[in-house]
């Protein structure tokens, strides 16, 4: 028997949701939505991005279990899981919808349900690992980002500046946060009148993606003037660190 996922009301490829949208059809499809913290739903408020997955599923003897793990990716670098229970009370009735916010809740809420007990003999078992919102790794702050991204590559000076697929790239993110790195280049750097100083600019996608470009400011040219390089890693950016102070030696 093979798991019929097409009972499930999911987002397609063809016709994406926005996270207000994916949580609103949720919410009227579930009948203890009501239950929900208001805490939960207003967090859920800011949410930038969703993802949804398959967790587990049970069918045998014409009753079927589903449950679905919904995880929204806030504006502030957290996440909210919500977890959803489908499952029909009788052979080849209608599906019922309940949402939990955690996992504990939904086992309690599955132990309750009437299905056979599992056998290998109808029973086909299914678990679908979540394709998960990665954990972020910065605190963002969703302030004018796309046009920070902008600002910050227009005023690069390096012939090996981020392209314009990264330009485009970074016109859709929608929080950023910047971060001063320690660290290697040593001594070269330390000599009067000559300084640098790495930031990484880390920004957070509408799709919950995250690209970091780096950024040095230093001091080592001709006149003494302060010069912007951005890079795409941090190895890079201190590779040219190197070279700068090295030639500058």
């Amino acid at each position: 028997m093979s798991v019929p996922y097409e009972t499930a009301e999911y987002e397609s490829a063809e016709s994406p949701e926005s996270p207000e949208e994916h949580l609103a059809r949720l919410l009227g499809r579930t009948l203890n939505s009501f239950e929900l913290p208001d805490e939960v739903i207003r967090r859920l408020d800011c949410a930038l991005a969703h993802d949804s997955s398959l967790h587990s599923a049970h069918h045998s003897a014409g009753l079927h279990r589903e449950t679905y793990r919904h995880t929204w990716l806030l504006a502030d670098g957290s996440a909210v899981t919500l977890w959803e229970l489908v499952h029909n009370t009788a052979p080849g009735g209608e599906a019922q919808h309940e949402v939990y916010i955690d996992e504990e809740e939904l086992q309690t809420a599955t132990a309750r349900l009437a299905l056979p007990q599992e056998t290998p003999d109808f029973e086909l078992p299914l678990l679908a690992e979540l394709s998960a919102v990665p954990e972020p790794r910065h605190v963002y702050v969703a302030d004018n980002s796309a046009d920070h991204a902008r600002r910050l590559l227009r005023r690069a000076e390096n012939p090996d500046r981020p392209d314009a697929e990264t330009a485009a790239l970074l016109a859709t993110t929608a929080a950023h946060q910047i971060t001063q790195a320690f660290g290697r280049p040593g001594r070269r750097t330390a000599r009067a009148g000559l300084s640098f100083a790495l930031y990484e600019h880390a920004f957070l996608l509408r799709d919950g993606r995250e690209v970091s470009l780096w950024e040095v400011e230093h001091t080592a040219t001709p006149d003494g003037r302060h010069m912007c390089e951005v890079y795409t890693s941090q190895d890079a950016a201190r590779d040219a660190m190197e070279r700068r102070a090295a030639a500058h030696g």
